[in-house]
């Protein structure tokens, strides 16, 4: 008995967009529709048992690697499937959001591949959403040289065999995406939305052009979850008649509780897996998170004092190496987020520096690639993975077997000798207002100080706020000490507003979004009930 046909999905609460027809057409919309059907509700169970398993760390303040897995991570004949051509050299890895002017210049970066990004880089608006994939059609198609109306600059593409490869980024299974509902009311989760439009549009397109449907995957929790998005795949591929293993997936251990479950990830998605990804803001994030009841051993220091070095982190990259390289895979590491100062080259010069010793760091460590956020940043990295690769396209070879990292060893956070200062706490509240500003007008990647943030590093700065206060963190100030409290966040934000006033100016205030921002960060960096994540919240506020 074949499956019921699925039910129409409605498109609500959206101003219709200049080609969206091109994008949102009735097959199209019946395949997200159908994905919806078959693999929300198993989304839904998986979200559940995010939760039960929070409880668990709250419980215990441990984690160790799965007895029931423990089979998996033994067997040494399995290996993940051998990398496509097209993905089998990844020394510099760009990333950035979908529109017009990223696209053309992500994919004449230089950069071996693009993450074109529908997830932390972009804010969800239904424009970034649906402009984002016809951006993406329209590269693969040579379609998208334009002239910018503001600069007058003219953005054209390159050869193709100059081009970046894409490996598009979908948002993760916790967001849902509010203007594309089905027969019931029920929102279809934007993985579903970005993955089904994308793939169905696309994937006969990209093996023509010699390449193929390639996806990263964040926020991944869990092997149950890489197993769902195993099974997508497979279904995909059947639905549009191309060979099973067309798809590949780069899954990004950027959750502590992924970074147990390496080689389980691996072993679910063996057929349609590349490699993995250290995301690393994402992953202090959820360290905080988990831990957020573990009392004073789980406290992080300011963000940029926890650098890939410290002992925990080091655990996790070498572990993710080793993993990966074990079992065939590509690993590929962290983001190098300077922007490069116009107006300050004593600035470049100190961040280009730590940039090298960055990448230096990881080429020499086995991973086979590296990502930047800003073009200027490409030869940079580019040398670093040269100079230990040469000719060869990765270092799957070395094998880091004299890795040996213990459960414990992850969660070491009390190895740290640094501690949160009165200037991060500051930086933490700058940094979350101006870029939470930006999201809330749809920019999901932003620069702020010389860093290209996007929702991660927002993540990132809320929760260190939240941990500080309810950690009872003392710091050293003016001669004295301060303790950290939801007064001094209070007092600390309400005087980066009226900077932010003073520096802009009271038309741009006024235009902009920054009260509601101010009260956004407050409300989830000082609520009792911790929020998952940023991003629910604010996606109620935002517009489009």
């Amino acid at each position: 008995m074949s499956a019921p046909a699925p039910s129409p999905l409605a498109i609500v609460d959206a101003e219709p967009l200049p080609r969206q027809e091109e994008v949102l057409t009735e097959a199209a919309l019946a395949f997200v529709a159908e994905l919806h059907r078959r693999f929300t509700p198993r989304r839904d169970e998986l979200l559940a048992r995010r939760v039960a398993r929070r409880a668990e760390i709250a419980r215990t303040s441990s984690l160790d690697f799965l007895p029931e897995t423990a089979a998996v991570r033994a067997d040494d004949s399995w290996k993940v499937a051998p990398s496509p051509a097209a993905l089998d050299d990844r020394r510099v890895e760009i990333t950035g959001p979908t529109d017009r002017k990223m696209t053309v210049n992500a994919l004449n970066s230089g950069a071996r591949v693009w993450l074109a990004d529908f997830e932390d880089a972009s804010a969800p608006t239904w424009e970034n959403v649906v402009l984002g994939q016809i951006n993406l059609a329209d590269a693969y198609t040579r379609n998208i040289d334009f002239t910018d109306p503001v600069s007058g600059k003219s953005y054209a593409l390159k050869d193709d065999a100059e081009l970046a490869t894409v490996v598009m980024r979908p948002r993760g299974w916790h967001l849902n995406e509010r203007h594309l509902v089905d027969a019931d009311g029920r929102q279809v989760p934007g993985a579903l939305v970005d993955f089904g439009l994308y793939f169905f549009h696309n994937a006969q397109r990209l093996l023509d052009l010699g390449k193929g449907p390639y996806f990263y995957l964040p926020k991944t929790e869990s092997h149950l979850e890489a197993r769902l998005w195993n099974e997508v795949f497979v279904f995909a591929q059947d639905h549009i008649g191309i060979p099973q293993g067309t798809v590949r997936a780069t899954v990004l251990i950027e959750t502590i509780t992924a970074a147990y479950e390496m080689e389980e990830i691996l072993y679910e998605l063996r057929d349609h897996a590349s490699g993995l990804n250290a995301g690393r803001w994402d992953y202090l994030f959820s360290i905080v998170k988990n831990f957020r009841d573990g009392g004073r051993r789980f406290v992080l220091p300011d963000r940029n004092a926890v650098t890939m070095t410290a002992p925990f982190m080091r655990a996790y990259t070498e572990l993710l190496v080793r993993t990966c390289h074990k079992r065939g895979a590509h690993a590929i590491g962290g983001m190098a987020a300077f922007i490069p100062s116009r107006r300050d080259e004593q600035v470049n010069k100190v961040a280009f520096e730590k940039v090298k010793a960055d990448k230096d760091r990881e080429a020499a460590d086995g991973f086979d690639g590296s990502w930047v956020a800003h073009p200027d940043l490409v030869p940079i990295a580019m040398a670093s993975f040269d100079a230990v690769l040469g000719d060869r396209p990765n270092q799957k070879d070395r094998l880091r077997e004299d890795v040996d990292v213990k459960a414990a060893d992850l969660i070491a956070v009390d190895s740290l000798e640094a501690r949160p200062t009165y200037e991060g706490l500051v930086n933490a509240v700058q940094v979350g207002i101006r870029y939470i500003e930006a999201w809330l007008r749809g920019l999901g990647a932003v620069a702020i100080f010389n860093l290209m943030e996007d929702a991660a590093t927002a993540e990132i700065s809320r929760s260190q706020i939240w941990q500080w206060i309810n950690a009872g963190v003392e710091f050293e100030h003016e001669g004295g000490t301060v303790r950290a409290t939801p007064g001094l966040a209070r007092e600390i934000a309400a005087r980066e507003l009226a900077a932010i006033r003073e520096e802009i100016g009271e038309e741009a205030f006024t235009a902009g979004h920054w009260q509601q921002a101010h009260d956004l960060l407050l409300t989830v960096s000082l609520d009792d009930d911790y929020a998952d994540f940023l991003t629910l919240p604010a996606y109620e506020q935002l517009k489009g």
